[in-house]
C-alpha cells in the first residue's frame, strides 16, 4: 500500500506577495484522509474555503490564483510544487491576506516548514493517476505532451529556449520526481524573469516592493546583481511551475511529461485534459460495477414516477458531494412522439429535469435526517451543447456547491460518449416533506 501523508504538527511561513507586496502569515495544519489540499481566507468575515482543483481556477497572468466566488488566492503554485514534491496528500493551507508568501521566489521556504513539521503516513491508501493515453496541449510554438509511464512515476523533460539572442539561452532538464530529487534539483530553483519583463511588470504597480536580490532579473550580461543557484536554474523553476500546477488534478499526477516553452495557461490547459481522461477512465470503471443506487433505491428517494422519473441508476455517490448517474434513452420515450416525429430529439427541459432529479438524490444524502426535501426552485449557467436523440445514454453528474438551512445548490453536467452535452447550476429550496405533499 502506498498511504496517504500529512504533517505532524502545524508550521507558519511568513512574508510578502511576490506580486502585491502585501504582507501574509501562511498557516499549515494537518488535513484528514481524502480531503486533499485546501487553502483557508481567514481574513474574510467567514473563513473561505478553496479546494486546489482546477475547477477553482481564477485566469490571472504568470501565475496560478485560485477563486471561491469573490474571494481570491494568489501565486500558489511554488506551494503546492512543495506539498507534491514531499508527497503530501491533505493540508489545511491558511492565510490572513489574498497572496501567498514569495520568500526568495522559490519552494525552499514551504519545503522547510513542511519537513519542520514532520511527515506522518495516513494508513489511507493514496489514489495517483496514471496517464492512460497521450495528451498534446500547444500555445503557438509552445507544447506540452503527456502520455504513459512507469505506474506511480512522473518524469519531466522540459526545453527553455528564449532565441539566440535571448539573455537566459536555450537550457534543458529532465527529473524523475521523488522527494530526494525534488529537495536537490528542483525545489532551490528561483522565479526570474528579464529586464524589460520587470519593467512591464513595475509599470503594471506589480513587484514594486522587489529588488534585484528578490528576485533574479536576467540582463544581457546574466543575472543582474544576483547569482544562479544552478547553471540552469531557469528551466529547473519552469519544472518547479509544472509540477504545482499540476496538483490541481486533485491527485498526484504520474506518466511522462515533456515540455517546450510552456507556461502557467499552458500548464492549467494540460491539467483539464487530463481530468478530462481521467473522468472518462474512472467513468468506465464505474460503469463495470454494481450500482450505488439501483432504480428501486432511486423510487425510494425521489417522488416521480413514470412518465417523469428520470434516472434509471446512480453508479457513483461521494457522501453529499458528488453523484454520477445514468439516463438511459429510448425510442420509447413518450415524448418522441411529438418532439420531433422525423427527428426524435429529447426536450432540453427534460435534460434538465434529469440533472435536477441527481441533484435532488445529491442532496438528499444530507437531508435524509432532516425531514426535508429539495424542490427546484432557479436555474443559472443553462448550456446546451449538443442534442440527445434515441439510444443514447445520458451521463450525468452533480456537484453539492453549498446547503444551508433552507436551500441548496448543486452544480451539474451531462455527457454522451464523453462529449459535453449541458450543463447547469441547479437552486433548490428545501421544505419539509409534510408541506410538498399537502
Amino acid at each position: 500500500m502506498n498511504p496517504q501523508r500529512t504533517i505532524q504538527r502545524e508550521a507558519e511561513v511568513r512574508g510578502r506577495g511576490l506580486f502585491t507586496g502585501g504582507p501574509v502569515q501562511l498557516r499549515f495544519k494537518p488535513g484528514p484522509p481524502g480531503s486533499g489540499i485546501t487553502f483557508v481566507r481567514c481574513d474574510q468575515p467567514q473563513p473561505v474555503q478553496i479546494k486546489a482543483e482546477i475547477e477553482n481556477l481564477s485566469k490571472r497572468a504568470r501565475r496560478t490564483s485560485l477563486r471561491n466566488g469573490s474571494v481570491t488566492i494568489e501565486t500558489v503554485e511554488h506551494c503546492l510544487a512543495a506539498v507534491r514534491g514531499l508527497a503530501i496528500d491533505n493540508l489545511v493551507i491558511e492565510l490572513d491576506n489574498a497572496e501567498l508568501p514569495s520568500g526568495d521566489g522559490s519552494a525552499q521556504p514551504f519545503v522547510d516548514a513542511l519537513v519542520d513539521a514532520g511527515i506522518e503516513e495516513q494508513g489511507t491508501p493514496r489514489q495517483h493517476y496514471d496517464i492512460s493515453d497521450v495528451v498534446r496541449v500547444t500555445e503557438g510554438d509552445a507544447e506540452l505532451v503527456a502520455w504513459p509511464g512507469v505506474p506511480g512515476q512522473l518524469d519531466i523533460f522540459y526545453e527553455l529556449d528564449y532565441g539566440a539572442d535571448g539573455p537566459v539561452g536555450r537550457q534543458t532538464h529532465k527529473v524523475t520526481l521523488s522527494e530526494q530529487s525534488f529537495l536537490d534539483e528542483i525545489a532551490p530553483a528561483r522565479t526570474f524573469v528579464t529586464g524589460p519583463e520587470a519593467e512591464q511588470l513595475r509599470s503594471a504597480g506589480l513587484g514594486t516592493h522587489l529588488t534585484y536580490q528578490d528576485i533574479l532579473v536576467f540582463g544581457p550580461e546574466g543575472p543582474i546583481d544576483n547569482a544562479l543557484r544552478f547553471p540552469d536554474e531557469c528551466v529547473r523553476h519552469k519544472i518547479l511551475d509544472l509540477i504545482g500546477d499540476m496538483m490541481l488534478l486533485g491527485r498526484f499526477a504520474c506518466g511522462r511529461i515533456h515540455a517546450r516553452k510552456s507556461g502557467h495557461s499552458l500548464n492549467h490547459e494540460l491539467v483539464k485534459r487530463l481530468i478530462e481522461q481521467r473522468s472518462a477512465d474512472d467513468l468506465f470503471q464505474q460503469l463495470r460495477r454494481p450500482p450505488s443506487l439501483d432504480i428501486n433505491s432511486v423510487r425510494r428517494i425521489l417522488p416521480h414516477r413514470y412518465p417523469m422519473l428520470m434516472i434509471d441508476r446512480v453508479i457513483h455517490i461521494e457522501g453529499d458531494r458528488r453523484a454520477v448517474g445514468i439516463k438511459n434513452v429510448s425510442v420509447n420515450e413518450p415524448y418522441f412522439q411529438g418532439h420531433y416525429p422525423r427527428q426524435p430529439i429529447m426536450p432540453g427541459v427534460l435534460i434538465i429535469e434529469a440533472m435536477a432529479q441527481l441533484g435532488g438524490i445529491l442532496l438528499s444524502q444530507k437531508l435524509e435526517h432532516t425531514g426535508k426535501i429539495a424542490v427546484l426552485l432557479s436555474l443559472d449557467r443553462v448550456k446546451f451543447r449538443r442534442p440527445i436523440a434515441p439510444g443514447d445514454q445520458l451521463v450525468i453528474e452533480a456537484r453539492n456547491k453549498r446547503v444551508r438551512a433552507r436551500s441548496g445548490e448543486v452544480a451539474c453536467k451531462a455527457e454522451v460518449a464523453g462529449e459535453l452535452a449541458a450543463e447547469a447550476e441547479i437552486r433548490f429550496v428545501l421544505v419539509d416533506a409534510a408541506e410538498q405533499t399537502n
